[in-house]
């Protein structure tokens, strides 16, 4: 008779993790990055701050977004202003729209619609100006991922594999991106120097994962980089003289989605199993291993 271990073992599968399949999905209300500054001083009643308005509106142009979807309506604002304002209370009404909305969700779908903006929008000010930054950049959006192992290869044939991993904590970095829980929802802050503190870093933590495996030619790899912003982009591309191409897909999902946070990874790593099954790629990831 076979052990309890032999009968565990048995169960077990030999290979890496694969990630075997990728779910996306984002709200329905979709707004122009090229309309957002006259859309966003509009519904939080301050069209009268006009050259932080001007202001606001070259982030946007430089933000490399085309459009995000966002949760939250005019209608929802309209109906509870004090997620508009700066500094009003509106945490508890926050919370009640994502309970109720997140209910609904998940009983709709096997894939729940992330509500960042939920928490985090709110209007403008002089002294927050790390705020207009997040204003300008984050959308709605959830993505998830089935992991197993050993798939069968007539039906997987576009998976991933987890083959390695690091990670590398910055000296002096606390605080770099910050979110806050306050009365008046989600508190942004960024320092100016994030971009800096990342392309400065990144080559150690590449070191400490590929390594192991013998690899240190960074673009013999594909890239699904968080797109936190052009700015982190082109300085990560830049210190580690990527080739243009590499961040194409990050660059892609900034630029249709804007930063929804962690499930970007994911929405990147579909657009690129996407793109290299229809343009009959050997491997998922642009026909590199």
């Amino acid at each position: 008779m076979a052990s309890v271990e032999e009968i565990r073992n048995a169960q077990r599968a030999k290979g890496p993790a694969t990630v075997l399949a990728i779910g996306t999905a984002t709200p329905d209300n979709c707004l122009y990055q090229s309309d957002f500054a006259d859309y966003y001083f509009r519904v939080t009643k301050s069209e009268h701050m006009t050259e932080l308005k001007k202001k606001f509106n070259r982030i946007c142009d430089k933000s490399m977004i085309k459009k995000r979807y966002i949760h939250l309506t005019e209608e929802m604002l309209e109906e509870h202003p004090n997620i508009g304002a700066y500094m009003a209370p509106s945490l508890n009404i926050r919370q009640e729209i994502i309970t109720a909305e997140s209910t609904q969700a998940w009983s709709t779908s096997s894939c729940g619609v992330l509500r960042d903006t939920v928490v985090t929008f709110r209007g403008p000010s002089e002294d927050a100006l790390d705020s207009l930054v997040g204003q300008a950049f984050f959308g709605d959006g959830s993505a998830a991922v089935i992991i197993g192992s050993d798939p069968i290869a007539r039906l997987n044939d576009h998976s991933f594999n987890l083959v390695s991993a690091a990670q590398t904590f910055i000296p002096n970095s606390a605080g770099a991106i910050a979110g806050n829980l306050r009365e008046v929802g989600l508190t942004f802050h960024l320092w100016p120097n994030v971009p800096t503190l990342i392309s400065e870093n990144i080559e150690n933590c590449l070191t400490k994962a590929f390594d192991p495996i013998g690899i240190s030619d960074w673009n013999s790899l594909f890239w699904i980089a968080h797109p936190g912003g052009p700015a982190i982009l082109d300085a990560v591309e830049a210190k580690l003289g990527l080739d243009k191409q590499k961040l194409k897909a990050t660059r892609h999902i900034l630029s249709e989605y804007g930063n929804m946070s962690s499930a970007c990874v994911l929405f990147i790593l579909d657009e690129m199993r996407k793109k290299s099954l229809k343009e009959g790629k050997t491997t998922t990831g642009e026909g590199l291993d």
